[in-house]
């Protein structure tokens, strides 16, 4: 056992043991998610929801890392288990942006009941993402990448055509 997460830490680059939290994060994020779609496809079927949970959450785990292996070499981070840390800031992100999105549309009374499916969907994806803009920096710094998201950000704004703030 001592054998196997030595060879966990070497291939992660973890060299102190808080480290292995992200890891442990991530492959809890992972099943999470592989069981909140479980219970949505299987309602009343208790097996079948357990069977669906390990395969998904196992899948999700797989197809991060594969994601992480694919841009390893394109983020540039100081060890790979940061890249676990950066794929949770995503995922926090994205929820959390949708989570204070939904009450802002609520506020401005916007509805899909007074302007239509398109123009509320419209409207919401882009309060979502400007949200997602402030909260990705944000939780970046939280979880202590604020440099890599701060640039990731610059990036992302410049393509937006807003890098003019940013080139001075």
């Amino acid at each position: 056992m001592k054998n196997r997460i030595k060879t966990f830490k070497l291939n992660w680059e973890i060299s102190k043991n808080w480290q292995l939290l992200y890891p442990f994060l991530g492959m809890i994020i992972s099943f999470f998610l592989g069981y909140r779609f479980a219970i949505k496809i299987f309602k009343d079927n208790f097996w079948l929801q357990f069977l669906m949970t390990v395969l998904l959450g196992f899948s999700i785990l797989q197809l991060c890392v594969f994601f992480i292996k694919k841009l390893q070499h394109k983020w540039v981070v100081n060890a790979r288990w940061e890249l676990i840390r950066i794929f949770i800031v995503f995922a926090i992100t994205g929820s959390s942006s949708v989570f204070v999105g939904r009450p802002i549309i609520k506020l401005l009374g916007v509805s899909i009941e007074n302007l239509g499916p398109v123009l509320y969907w419209i409207i919401f994806c882009v309060v979502s993402l400007i949200f997602y803009q402030i909260l990705l920096v944000f939780w970046g710094w939280l979880l202590g990448q604020f440099d890599f998201f701060w640039n990731f950000e610059k990036k992302m704004l410049r393509r937006f055509g807003l890098g003019r703030f940013f080139d001075k």
